[in-house]
Order: C-alpha cells, then structure tokens, then sequence
C-alpha cells in the first residue's frame, strides 16, 4: 500500500478499533525470552489476579492497596517495597505470589483466581527486566519498532515482511507461496474499496509486464470513488452516522451531506488535523466555507427524536452526553461513559 492510503487507513483502524498500536516481535532479554511489555504481558495478570481486591473499585480495595496505578506499585509499604525494580527477591509482590503458607500468598486459595506458574515466571522476569511501566496505551506516542533479524532476509520486500517472517521462523514454518496476480489483484480491490475487481482491470494487471505493475494498480484503486466510499465506512461507524433519527418512528433525518463530506475527506488523502479540527469546531474558523459547516456533523449523526411531548431539556442533556462520549471513545481512546454519574472504575 502507498504512502497515500496508509496514514488515514492507520489512523481510522486504531481510532475506531481502539487497540494500541503494539508490536508483536520485540527484542530478546538475556534469558533468552522476549522482552515483556507491561500492557501486553503484565497488566493482564495482574487485572485478573489483582485488581479484584487491589484495584480502583474503593468497594473492594483491602490493605489500602492498589496496583493498577504507578505510584502504588512502587510504594513502600511498612514491611517494605511492593516492587523494587531489578530486585524480585526483595519485592514484596513477588514474595507474596510464591509464598507457600496459606495466611501469606497472594492470590490467596479461596480467590476466583489462581496464578499458574507461567504466570509468576513472567511477573517475576518483569521485575528482574526493570518493572517497566506503560500509561495507558492512548497516551502513548506511537514508536516505530526496529525490524527484526531474519534467516531469510531475501524473502523480506518491506520492514512489515520481516516482523511477518520472524514470528513464521519462530514457529518452524515457510511463508505461504506468493499469489498469482489474479488473486493478488481481488485481494488489494477488496481491501482498498470493498469490491471485487472488474474483469477488465484483472485481465490489464496481470497482461502488465512493467516492474511497477502492482503499485500501478494500486494506484488505480486508490484514485476510484469508491475508495473513499470503502474507508469512510469505518469512520462513519464512530461517528455513529445514521440516515434516520434512532428513537421514536425512527424516522428519515438529512444527514448525506456528512457522509458525503468524510467519503470526499478519504478521497481527497485531507490531513488529519484538518480532518479533526473541521469535525470538532469546522463553524468556528475564520470565515468557515459550507464543507467545514458541513463537517460538524459529526456533532449531530447522535441518536435524536422528533416525538411530541418529550422534554427538551432532557434531550439536550443526553444529545451533549453523546456528543462527549463519542470524542472521547473516537479522539481520545477513552470511554468516558461512566464518568457522567459515576467515578470510573477501569480506566
């Protein structure tokens, strides 16, 4: 894929799929494993394990002890360290995770949930790698990783192909053969514009005996309406577009000149700070053309009604907690769902 299509097709998987961006080969420790990445390997344990007694619900929270923050984890406490970095021997939590008295292990025998052994081993390699903390992953500024050392570093086309072909050398297996072009050409048509390709366009790509021939295509596709049309589809689903009100006789409402607005966004490769600052204050810029107007739509595709007898007040106060909760999922990586009423508990 080009240049022209990566940046907004990244930006609108992770935005909406609202996953980090981590990569799944890294580099290796002195023992000989990978090295552990906190959100990845770490936090998972110890949500499971931990967070029902030592997490941030203050319902359940015993010993005045939390670990799902930094500054806890690495508190001293009066018999000493939760976790000293380096140093898992003097840790409590490690001493308490291996204990073998039934008054003193963590979790203790009645909880839900046990640790296994694969999972105290990596707790405690954590520790010995330096305890290495991440913020949570929307937070993070995404790092390109450095590609991986490969056996068969002629197979390898681009940095992707190497990360692919470690994890595949990792596991005793070849790549899979490469694809002829016809099948090649139905891929990239599916993936960069929801279709399947025209017999015509097949037939010229695989007649095609320049060196350039798929990056031609690729092209191609990238400069058809319905690209646009494809990858606006996934912006659209976060912006929670509808062509009808949602409640009451769910009605038809006029809301194409916003799903107009994001396909010619896509087609037109529009920065993305342009692209955010249009959506979010579009009416606000200096003298603000109709498509900037246009663009903040995406502050009305919420769910509204047209019912006689309902309380405006009420509708406005749940029209302005979508629109928050929808940046926030959308923007910011967050849900801020709960903090309308309530201290939120998970993130």
């Amino acid at each position: 894929m080009t240049a022209r299509a990566g940046r907004h097709v990244l930006l609108a998987l992770l935005l909406v799929a609202g996953g980090p961006l981590v990569a799944q080969a890294g580099p290796v420790d002195e023992a000989g494993g990978r090295d552990l990445q906190f959100h990845r390997d770490v936090r998972p344990i110890l949500a499971a394990a931990c967070f029902p007694c030592h997490g941030p619900d203050p319902a359940s929270r015993k010993a005045a002890l939390r670990f799902d923050r930094e500054e806890d984890v690495f508190a001293s406490r009066e018999n000493g360290f939760v976790v000293v970095r380096g140093k898992p021997l003097e840790s409590l939590l490690h001493q308490r995770i291996t204990a073998t008295d039934a008054d003193e292990v963590m979790p203790p025998p009645d909880a839900h949930v046990q640790l296994d052994e694969a999972q105290r081993a990596t707790l405690r390699r954590w520790i010995e790698q330096g305890a290495p903390w991440q913020k949570h992953w929307a937070f993070l500024v995404p790092e390109r990783p450095a590609a991986p050392v490969v056996a068969a570093a002629g197979w390898v086309r681009n940095p992707i192909d190497a990360f692919i072909l470690a994890r595949l050398e990792a596991a005793g297996l070849p790549p899979a053969r490469e694809a002829d072009r016809r099948t090649l050409a139905r891929r990239v048509s599916l993936d960069l514009t929801g279709l399947p390709p025209s017999p015509e366009r097949v037939d010229a790509f695989v007649a095609d005996p320049r060196p350039d021939a798929y990056e031609r295509l690729v092209d191609e596709l990238l400069a058809s309406p319905h690209y646009g049309e494809h990858r606006a589809r996934y912006w659209l689903d976060a912006a929670r577009y509808a062509d009808t009100h949602g409640v009451h006789f769910d009605n038809y409402r006029e809301m194409w000149p916003y799903r107009d607005w994001v396909i010619a966004a896509f087609q037109q490769n529009q920065r993305f700070d342009r692209f955010t600052i249009e959506q979010i204050a579009g009416d606000l810029l200096p003298a603000p053309t109709a498509a900037q107007r246009v663009a903040t739509g995406f502050h009305r595709c919420n769910i509204t009604t047209n019912e006689g007898g309902t309380i405006e007040e009420e509708n406005l106060a749940g029209y302005a907690r979508d629109r928050v909760e929808t940046t926030a999922w959308v923007w910011l990586g967050l849900t801020a769902n709960c903090a309308v009423c309530h201290d939120h508990k998970f993130d």
